[in-house]
């Protein structure tokens, strides 16, 4: 049966026609709050060169405003010798002496005049962080507002190395000051951005990098991220790898411990998110280790790199560098403050390594990082029959180079293993004897096992003894002894590893006894 129609009241047609203009306005207003942040490139990966105050001859940096490479990081904020808690420039001039001396205030004022801006660097290598020895906690609170309120500045980077890093007490009382700055700047609408600075390997970052990066964390310092100084690897490096290869390496290391740390400090940031929290800072040139070269076809492909992985920063040691030494420089092995030591073109590398990356120091100082939604990881089940690798077994014994599958993924043991998780969440690569590849791709099928051909090995006998060490064929497959055996067949390896005294050859170690023959 139909129902009449009702009549709407006065009341009603207001309350609705106010939700009506009331959701336009929330449309509206959010609408103009995403514009203004786009305007303000939030979230712009950007680019800034190191620039060292204190070396000599001077460097013009004030000129770089009207360059690709306009920003800049003016380093090394560090404690007076005479006084831990008064900020020096390298320890040679205190904020207003540097003022005279070096017209730095003044030359600020030109680069910012031009469209760059800076962010200051605190520590270095070579003198002490003001946290170490400036144990107050209220006078370093001081000392830190002291930079910050005299540059105006809305990001600063702490360069953390030697005992400035390792020095745990120093690291929690930074971190609590500089928590404490940054909310407080919050709070008055006035954006600071934190950087932390580390050394890295092609691992990564070493235990003393991730402690300080978990300091930060834990007492609430909200980092804009972690810069990673792909730089003198020293042994670390294979003498065949190219710094930009390694330096790939340990940005992908880096981004794996990070996902870690945030977790551990309670804050879930998915795997795009945890690549925007990473910066990298090469030595161009003639590194401090006598072999190591960062060329110009180094920073292109490094570039690159970091472009495809949209992390958030790129910086350069140092913009002084960045021009090719002259004839009477003789040594260019010798590292010098003003020249690369390598054939390049004025400013080459500013050039390419701040390709694409545009974003404004201060417009990203205003971006806060939110935890996101952990959402339930969906595991498909692994299939033998769509794996191109047997599947990681508990009991399974893995010779040094062997592939597996594990939740749809290829992992190689970097060593011999048994029975360890080759998922296995640890923050140093040295923990776990696997190593993530990559994941399953979609249509793959078991690959078929390199066979030796015949002779190579003698074929495997029941009736024969055969101790640690020796190697037979079954069935076109070499296999080693892991102890003295009579009577067991290769064949059970596949169907109970650990307790077979056999165990196969890795894929790896067959294609080079196959080389070998050629």
């Amino acid at each position: 049966m139909a129902q009449s129609g009702r009549k709407l009241s006065f009341f009603r047609v207001m309350f609705a026609l106010m939700l009506l203009v009331g959701l336009g306005y929330f449309s509206y207003t959010h609408f103009i709050d995403w514009e203004q942040t786009k305007k303000l490139g939030i979230n712009t990966p950007w680019f800034a060169a190191y620039v060292d105050v204190t070396a000599e001859p001077r460097y013009a940096f004030e000129q770089l405003g009207a360059t690709q490479g306009k920003n800049v990081i003016l380093s090394f904020i560090v404690s007076s010798s005479t006084d831990p808690c008064t900020p020096t420039w390298g320890n040679a001039y205190t904020i207003e002496r540097a003022s005279h001396a070096l017209d730095l205030e003044r030359r600020i004022a030109r680069l910012r005049q031009q469209g760059g801006d800076i962010a200051i660097s605190f520590g270095g290598l070579l003198n002490d962080e003001l946290a170490l020895h400036c144990t107050d906690e209220n006078s370093l609170k001081n000392a830190y507002l002291s930079v910050i309120d005299a540059y105006e500045i809305t990001t600063i980077d702490l360069d953390l190395e030697g005992d400035s890093l390792k020095d745990w007490e120093a690291g929690v009382r930074r971190a609590k000051v500089l928590s404490e700055i940054q909310k407080e700047k919050r709070k008055k609408k006035e954006p600071l951005a934190v950087w932390v600075t580390l050394p890295v390997i092609p691992q990564g970052l070493t235990p003393e990098g991730t402690n300080a990066v978990s300091i930060l964390l834990e007492n609430g310092v909200d980092l804009a991220g972690v810069n990673i100084m792909t730089m003198n690897y020293g042994e670390s490096k294979g003498d065949t790898e190219s710094l930009a290869e390694v330096s790939k390496l340990a940005m992908i290391e880096t981004h794996r411990q990070l996902g870690i740390l945030y977790s551990q400090a309670g804050i879930y940031l998915n795997r795009s998110t945890l690549w925007t929290k990473i910066g990298i800072t090469p030595m161009i040139g003639q590194n401090d280790i006598s072999d190591e070269v960062f060329t110009v076809s180094d920073a292109k492909i490094l570039n690159s790199f970091a472009r495809e992985k949209n992390i958030q920063r790129v910086s350069m040691w140092s913009a002084n560098r960045d021009i090719q030494c002259g004839e009477n420089y003789v040594n260019v092995k010798v590292v010098s403050d003003s020249c690369s030591g390598i054939t390049q073109d004025k400013l080459d590398f500013i050039v390419y390594l701040s390709e694409g990356f545009t974003g404004e120091i201060e417009a990203n100082s205003q971006a806060e990082t939110i935890a996101e939604a952990e959402s339930e990881p969906i595991i498909e089940e692994d299939d033998p029959e769509s794996s191109p690798y047997p599947i990681w077994n508990e009991d399974g014994v893995y010779l040094a180079g062997t592939k597996i599958v594990w939740k749809r993924n290829v992992y190689q043991a970097k060593w011999w293993t048994q029975g360890d998780l080759p998922d296995n969440p640890v923050l140093q690569s040295w923990q776990t004897p696997w190593q993530l590849v990559g994941p399953v791709l979609p249509g793959e099928k078991p690959l078929p096992p390199i066979t030796l051909p015949p002779g190579f090995y003698p074929e495997w006998s029941g009736s024969k003894q055969y101790n640690t060490g020796s190697r037979v064929l079954f069935e076109g497959i070499p296999y080693q002894a892991r102890w003295w055996t009579q009577g067991d067949s290769p064949a059970a390896a596949s169907l109970n590893p650990a307790n077979s005294p056999w165990t196969p050859l890795t894929q790896r170690q067959v294609e080079q006894l196959l080389e070998t023959t050629k």
